[in-house]
């Protein structure tokens, strides 16, 4: 099978279009047939080993883990294992791929238990592909991180990208007065998701307005740490999706162990629990992706490029086609 492997870190010329063992699933997997997957903030983390804590975990001097990126997908299942149950093959799905990601290629194996849940019937491929990272991502965070309350105000920053666009649905179902931070050219679309006020930074610096706020989702880790904690309530919650690297961490537990404020970072895992929420959601039209590129699975290295611009709207779509796709 085809598939975009990442066998060194660096600029993404050092993707490559391979051609890889089909895999073959164990009794309790299944293999699915990729139709669409995405290029993420975490692929191109990973790629760039950026943070350094990236290589403790896949590699210190070359990617050992995985070299094939890709943290979401949607297909078809192709093949079951013996003792799977909850799935058929020609089942269409959609899928995190989890730590190992793995979602850039045409085939991937999944266990049963896995974030692996039946399409929303109301999307294709491509729009599917791109709800498990942001949507879980953003749900993770503002639910059980946050513990996200109607009628409280929360302050999303980057509200324009892969996670910020579904944080800013998400917040605006849960019933919180949403204000999207984003720039100039991406306001009508976050006041298109449910924000009631958005703020352009590359004008205004929300820290400075006095305004402050129940949580403050950093979803680019690019907000100043002592800027958002000086815009939180007493006991308001900075939640931080890219808080990785040892120093912020630190931080960030001082200040809850000193202050009746909290600041949570991490990363979070997709759940299957999780992606039935939003399949719901989404066919009750309360959820959409927004997808701003497509790009086919060997111009994978190109979809890299367009995002380290900074240029995104949502979300970067790799579509994958086969012969013999219906």
């Amino acid at each position: 099978m085809k598939a975009i492997a990442c066998t060194e870190y660096g600029s993404p010329e050092v993707l490559q279009l391979k051609e890889v063992e089909k895999p073959t699933p164990k009794e309790n997997e299944v293999l699915i047939k990729i139709y669409a997957t995405t290029v993420t903030s975490a692929d191109i983390r990973i790629r760039r080993a950026d943070p350094f804590g990236v290589r403790l975990f896949y590699g210190l001097r070359n990617p050992k883990k995985n070299t094939i990126l890709g943290a979401e997908l949607a297909g078809e299942i192709e093949a079951i294992g013996k003792n799977v149950k909850q799935f058929n093959i020609g089942d269409q799905v959609f899928a995190g791929a989890g730590t190992n990601f793995g979602a850039n290629a045409e085939y991937i194996c999944l266990p049963e238990a896995a974030a692996v849940v039946l399409k929303p019937i109301n999307m294709t491929y491509e729009e599917a592909a791109a709800v498990p990272f942001g949507g879980t991502t953003a749900l993770i965070f503002l639910q059980n991180k946050g513990k996200i309350q109607k009628g409280q105000s929360v302050l999303i920053y980057g509200a324009s990208g892969s996670l910020g666009t579904a944080a800013v649905q998400l917040a605006k179902f849960f019933g919180a007065d949403i204000t999207g931070v984003c720039s100039t050219a991406k306001i009508e679309l976050v006041k298109s998701l449910g924000a009631d006020e958005v703020i352009d930074y590359t004008r205004e610096d929300f820290t400075k307005s006095g305004k402050t706020y129940d949580i403050i989702f950093d979803t680019t880790g690019k907000s100043s740490f002592s800027g958002c904690l000086k815009s939180l309530k007493q006991n308001g919650i900075y939640l931080r999706a890219v808080h990785i690297d040892l120093v912020s961490i630190l931080r960030g537990l001082w200040v809850s162990m000193t202050t009746s404020q909290k600041v949570i970072g991490g990363v979070a895992i997709e759940r299957k629990e999780d992606l039935i929420f939003l399949k719901e959601l989404i066919e009750a039209g309360k959820f959409k992706t927004v997808v701003d590129r497509f790009y086919s699975l060997e111009q994978t290295a190109d979809a890299h490029r367009y995002i380290e611009q900074g240029l995104k709207k949502g979300n970067v779509v790799i579509t994958v086609k086969h012969s013999n796709k219906a």
